[in-house]
């Protein structure tokens, strides 16, 4: 699954290609990719139609655009107290794409929804997925919100690249949730956009276990932690993500090269680049986790 550095490229291809540009129609070749859409395709498309996408926002990863109608202007502190703000919400799920294709390009096997643009650029968004557990919705925002955040994500938690991200609130969470450090680094009301390889990687830059009590983490390394997620999602965004297949491309359908990078994730029965140990794989929440036994060593079991 995309996590944050695959969603953050994908934000900034939607910054650059479309952000600006005004609906012109909309068509939903598949209901199931609006099925968060509850009022239907029908009036997702409605809704859509001639509006205006402002710039994209990101939390974690899921985001928006913005809707604006023709003309009005893009501050939603200007809105009328009571009046309802909309954005258009995308989650890409295990396979989903959005890309920017010329009008002639040939349709992908995979195309759920197109979007047309009213202006002569000669270019249309498509929502593709394969699998179809992401999809594209319409929902209300508080019109005060400058990022006019969807109501549906407003309760997710701050991700570490959020210059509003809270460490130390962030920290007092962790003592208090009582998890395991894995667990609490895919916890989407602690801190978003940590999926299972990026954990992975920040976990062996700090040489913690996955399996070690949160309750035992001081304030120094719940910072060390949280500057390694930051070091590894900033390393691999600069690399245009991680692209293990084909199912994750930026807004061009270009793939990432992270991958090429990883120290942990993927790396079983390869030498730890630090100590040279194999590194090892063990099933964790239906996925896996891969660690250096002499780097991570795991914790201690409590003695009551």
């Amino acid at each position: 699954m995309p996590e944050l550095p695959e969603v953050e490229v994908v934000r900034r291809g939607l910054e650059r290609w479309v952000a600006g540009r005004r609906v012109a129609s909309v068509e939903v070749r598949h209901p199931r990719a609006v099925r968060r859409h509850t009022a239907g395709p029908a009036d997702f498309a409605g809704r859509l139609t001639g509006r205006v996408l402002g710039a994209p926002h990101r939390r974690g990863k899921y985001l928006w655009l913005p809707l604006e109608e023709p003309g009005a202007a893009p501050e939603p502190r200007d809105a009328s107290p009571g009046r309802a703000r909309e954005s258009l919400l995308a989650h890409l799920g295990m396979s989903g794409q959005l890309l920017v294709q010329p009008h002639d390009a040939p349709d992908e096997t995979h195309l759920r929804v197109r979007v047309r643009f009213a202006d002569a650029l000669g270019t249309e968004l498509r929502f593709v997925d394969q699998r179809t557990f992401g999809g594209l919705s319409v929902h209300e925002a508080d019109p005060h919100d400058p990022e006019a955040t969807p109501s549906v994500v407003a309760h997710i938690a701050r991700d570490p690249m959020d210059p509003a991200f809270d460490e130390d609130a962030f920290h007092l969470a962790l003592r208090r949730r009582r998890t395991t450090l894995k667990r609490a680094l895919l916890d989407q009301s602690l801190i978003s956009g940590v999926g299972n390889i990026y954990a992975d990687e920040a976990l062996w830059r700090v040489r913690m276990h996955y399996d070690r009590p949160t309750a035992t983490m001081t304030r120094p390394r719940t910072a060390e932690l949280v500057s390694a997620v930051r070091e590894v999602m900033a390393e691999a965004l600069a690399q245009g993500g991680t692209s293990f297949d084909s199912l994750y491309v930026n807004v061009n359908g270009e793939s990432g090269y992270f991958d090429r990078s990883l120290d942990a994730y993927g790396r079983q029965d390869e030498p730890c680049r630090r100590c040279g140990t194999a590194i090892r794989r063990r099933p964790f929440m239906n996925r896996s986790s891969y660690y250096c036994p002499a780097c991570q060593r795991p914790p201690r079991p409590s003695v009551r």
